[in-house]
Parts: C-alpha cells; structure tokens; sequence
C-alpha cells in the first residue's frame, strides 16, 4: 500500500523525537489525521511559538520565558544551595515533588564519551561564577544513577573542592511501592548505604 508523502512525512518527524518509535509515531500520525482540525492547528502553533518565545536563563541555564527565569528570580529561593540538574526536565519534577526550595543549575545534558560529549558541551563553565562569592552553601548533585551522571558529578565536585563548598548527592534507593526482591544489587546496596535514622 502506498502512503500519502504527507502522512510518512509526518510520521518520519514524529519517528525523529526521542522515545517515540515507527508504531507511536504512525498511531500519533493517524490520530490527527481524524482529529478535529482545532487539534492540529493547536499543535502546530504551539510548536512554531515553543523556540520563538523560550530561551534559557542567563542564571540557572533552564528553560524560561523571561531572562532571568521565575525560580532565580523568587527572593523565597534559599540561595544558599544549588541543585545541579542535567536537564530542564529535571527541574520540573523536582519543582512538582514541593520538596526542593533553593536554586538550580541545569547542565543541559551529562559527560558522555561515547557521544562525543566532553564537560565542554555542557554548561558547566556557567556554574562557576555562581560560586565565586561565597553565598553557596551546598551543592546537591542530582544527575541520574548511570554511568554518565555519576562521572559528571565526579566531575562537577572535582571542580569545586577546592572552593570549600559543601556537595551532597542525593539519595538511591528503593522507590515507594517497589518491592526488595525486584531490585538489582547496586539499588539494594546504595538504600542500605543511605539508610537513616528512623
């Protein structure tokens, strides 16, 4: 069967987005095909406005509408302590979760080798100017538990010893509702490491 050269060409722009592959992208492709036009003009507007009216803070380096973003900009924020985050999406759970009230830095990213990815490409050299004045108190290392978060952390905290800045990472474990014979070794190793007073 031959495929309309705008239907393929849709499904090939959904099939290019991270996480989504041939089925997803021809599922999400059809779907619009009967959707109500509104659907798609919705869409497609808010793609054509997402890179015409975000940028990225000149502060925290996340994804914002106004320069600086609203979270560097909140005199509640204690800024005293910085999460480093490896990407915009980061910020936004941990943002969700409530349990976070100072500041950021997003990395846009982590140290991968194997992608050509070295500390250059990321927006490290903008962490440390933040540092120089004394007012950081502590350093929370939130990249993911792989092999890339954990050596751009190693990283990371390499580069500030010796400014005498507190760094913590945070907590790994056992997620709420996950069950101990299901978790793989490292998990149940690094919950017992992190346990506390109870």
């Amino acid at each position: 069967m031959k495929v309309p050269k705008s239907v393929l060409a849709t499904i090939e722009a959904f099939e290019s987005l991270p996480g989504i592959g041939p089925k997803t992208a021809a599922r999400l492709t059809y779907y619009l095909l009967h959707a109500p036009d509104s659907l798609a003009e919705k869409i497609a507007q808010s793609v054509g406005d997402l890179n015409k009216n975000t940028k990225i803070c000149s502060v925290c380096q996340n994804v914002t509408e106004e320069d600086p973003c609203e979270i560097c900009e909140d005199s509640q924020r204690d800024r005293s302590i910085i999460c480093i985050v490896e990407d915009p999406l980061d910020v936004w759970a941990l943002e969700k979760s409530g349990g976070f009230s100072g500041i950021y830095h997003v990395l846009h990213g982590v140290i991968a080798p194997l992608d050509n990815i070295g500390p250059e490409e990321l927006r490290i050299r903008q962490l440390l100017p933040r540092l120089k004045d004394g007012k950081v108190k502590e350093i929370i290392m939130a990249t993911n538990p792989s092999m890339e978060g954990e050596a751009t952390a190693m990283y990371i905290q390499r580069l500030i010893k010796p400014l005498g800045i507190k760094t913590t990472r945070i907590a790994r474990g056992i997620p709420i509702g996950a069950e101990l014979e299901y978790a793989d070794d490292i998990t149940l190793r690094r919950a017992l490491e992190g346990r506390k007073d109870f």
